[in-house]
């Protein structure tokens, strides 16, 4: 048993500490995107600086690592301890994808890798709570509101259907967490939001 809870972290780590972004921005064009804009290895920057494609590629592919991190946890522990297994895996993604082993533990902000693995467990609440994400983002222009907002709402939504003991406790527990460390990866932003330097969605990314 504690082979497996060791090789679901694991495994999610390495998985979630795949710098999409950064491999994206070198093929696209040639840059390090860390070099601009930002900084962060996200889809946002490496829109910015590598183009919409480049960007959207990126979401895709950073979206796929929490999901494949949460599905391998399961399939290593199966059973009554399947949705622990998905949020241990989905947990570690999201880590490896903020402090990376590939990038010297820099990394991004989580928040596709966590909407990844939130839709492997509740697919429609996954996807609620990103199309909450797109409105604030689309009707603020900042996509680290609609980030911060769309993760929190993943805890809205949980907290009565834990409750009702319609899901287990153990995704409301994902919930909390992730968006903890979402918030906590966005204090940056948070202060530039304070500042009103923060940067808006179609923004180019000057060099830093």
């Amino acid at each position: 048993m504690v082979i497996k809870f060791v090789s679901i972290l694991l495994l999610g780590y390495l998985l979630g500490a795949i710098p999409f972004g950064v491999l994206i921005g070198r093929m696209a064009r040639g840059i390090d995107v860390r070099k601009y804009g930002s900084g962060n290895v996200g889809f946002a920057n490496v829109m910015r600086t590598a183009g919409t494609k480049a960007g959207i590629a990126t979401l895709v592919l950073d979206i796929c690592k929490g999901v494949a991190a949460a599905l391998l946890g399961a399939l290593i522990l199966s059973g009554d301890m399947a949705p622990l297994a998905q949020v241990m895996g989905a947990v570690a993604a999201v880590i490896g994808h903020n402090w990376s082993i590939y990038l010297k533990l820099e990394g991004g902000k989580g928040v596709d890798t966590s909407l990844g693995g939130l839709i492997a467990m509740l697919p429609l609440v996954g996807v609620a709570c990103l199309g909450i994400g797109l409105i604030v983002i689309f009707t603020s222009r900042y996509v680290s509101v609609g980030s911060m907002v769309g993760a929190t709402s993943s805890v809205v939504i949980l907290i009565p259907l834990v409750i009702l003991q319609h899901q287990p406790v153990e995704y409301l527990i994902y919930g909390i967490v992730v968006a903890v460390l979402i918030i906590i990866r966005h204090r940056d932003n948070i202060a530039n939001l304070r500042a009103g330097t923060e940067r808006k969605l179609g923004q180019k990314g000057e060099e830093r």
